[in-house]
């Protein structure tokens, strides 16, 4: 077999050699193009069986407006009782997969300190530019997501660490951490001491004791927050990794757990999937607002909407934003959306939750971290070494990339092509992680962060 047919009313099939479509019949000028049984364009002049399709042939057929309607169609998934898996369970009841002591900064000026006391340390660092200069909802974004990174649940002890007369100084951070297990929270302004060396290294001396005071305990993998992600996308991306990851959430939902689906652009032409398995109309309602607010922040920087797929993505066969949204929104799974999350906001439900952000990889991956998540699924199909501050696991879409880049690649789903059922597989590999098996970015030290940036600069 050299093509696949992913739906029996899709008109192009997907070429197994490179992931670029074919028709599978004769199509006409101003006719839709049909994959995943979705349109993802139409044929801008007459495309011949067996004729490539691609970007001299086919074009979006996405508008700026769209009037919604909420049509539930409510997908029910067997519930079953899921395997233990060995996390901490912290003080306050939360649990987490990893028991590193992290670096937070306030703000930028402070980077180096933090670098060097991480050098000193073994702590992680997670360096930005920002927390000063600021304005205004911007600032306050920037509070929101170091907050959710300070009160993340894969911490067991976090230095807080700031300069002293930044926008986002420490007394001012603390009003929006709230209140924190002093045992496993630290601050340490450096103006305010003559060696914030020597002190920091002491201060996480002091969290490292403390994180190293708790020991992997049996726990229901119920409690597991998952992030869905993928950077780097082809033609196959949507018919092997992303639908594998959706098996996985579905899994996972089923078994009381949860997963996170953010970026928003790229819902784009695949947005009715979700709203139609939203639980109610309240939720309905939030991802209409999701989607709406995203295209008018593409508007109010007087930028095209549908300026997507990337060439990357576009090398890989992938043509419009129909096409790769259709694809990306498959790492949801078929389970119901329970929630929509703003940028910055922590899931607190289980099931499938909409997490408001960009697709930016970096920024996404940041995002999926404050929001809780204890991992990120992140699936490829041209490959990044990029990696978060909570494991990343990397999952190829084809073999070619699990071979070549194994220094990056977690997961091959390439096999799926050949009909394998890799979701057992999968599910296994995740537990494994979870009990403490390093992903690729963890051994390769590949961990950092960026903040979502819409706003001036003083």
């Amino acid at each position: 077999m050299t093509h696949m047919t992913i739906n029996p009313s899709d008109n192009v099939a997907v070429d197994l050699k490179t992931g670029h479509k074919v028709a599978i019949r004769s199509i006409t000028a101003g006719e839709k193009v049909i994959k995943y049984g979705f349109p993802i364009g139409y044929a801008t002049r007459d495309i011949a069986k067996g004729q490539q399709v691609h970007v001299d042939n086919l074009k979006t057929s996405l508008s700026d407006k769209i009037v919604y309607q909420y049509r539930p169609k409510l997908p029910k998934l067997q519930p079953w009782v899921g395997p233990e898996i060995q996390a901490y369970i912290w003080e306050n009841g939360d649990i987490g997969i990893r028991n590193d002591v992290w670096i937070i900064p306030t703000v930028g000026c402070v980077n180096k300190i933090a670098e060097r006391l991480s050098n000193l340390t073994g702590a992680l660092s997670f360096t930005h530019p920002y927390g000063c200069s600021q304005l205004g909802e911007d600032h306050a974004l920037t509070e929101k997501i170091l907050s959710g990174l300070v009160n993340h649940p894969n911490a067991g002890g976090v230095l807080v660490l700031g300069l002293g007369c930044e926008n986002n100084n420490i007394p001012e951070f603390k009003k929006v951490l709230g209140r924190v297990n002093e045992k496993r929270v630290k601050f340490l302004n450096t103006q305010d001491c003559e060696d914030e060396i020597t002190e920091g290294v002491s201060l996480i001396q002091e969290l490292q004791a403390y994180a190293a005071s708790f020991k992997r305990q049996p726990v229901s993998i119920s409690h597991l927050k998952v992030g869905l992600k993928c950077g780097g996308s082809d033609g196959f991306s949507g018919i092997t990794a992303n639908p594998l990851v959706g098996q996985f959430s579905d899994l996972l939902i089923s078994a009381g757990g949860s997963t996170v689906l953010t970026e928003v652009p790229e819902m784009f032409g695949a947005e009715t999937i979700l709203m139609d398995r939203c639980i109610n109309e309240e939720v309905f309602n939030k991802t209409v607002k999701l989607i709406n607010q995203f295209k008018e922040y593409f508007i109010s920087h007087k930028q095209p909407i549908y300026e997507n797929p990337s060439p990357g993505n576009k090398a890989g066969g992938i043509t419009t934003l129909e096409e790769k949204s259709l694809g990306c929104t498959q790492k949801g799974g078929t389970g119901p959306v329970v929630d929509v999350l703003d940028y910055g906001d922590v899931v607190t439900k289980n099931g499938l939750n909409l997490l408001n952000g960009p697709g930016n990889d970096i920024v996404a991956i940041t995002n999926l971290t404050a929001a809780g998540c204890h991992l990120i699924l992140f699936t490829t199909g041209r490959g990044t070494p990029l990696g978060a501050p909570v494991p990343t696991v990397k999952i190829a879409t084809n073999g070619d990339l699990a071979t070549k880049k194994k220094q990056w690649i977690d997961f091959d789903a390439g096999p799926m092509l050949q009909g394998k059922d890799l979701s057992e597989d999968l599910f296994q590999y995740i537990i494994q992680v979870a009990n403490g098996m390093q992903t690729a970015n963890e051994k390769n030290g590949y961990r950092e962060i960026a903040i979502f940036k819409d706003g001036v600069i003083l």
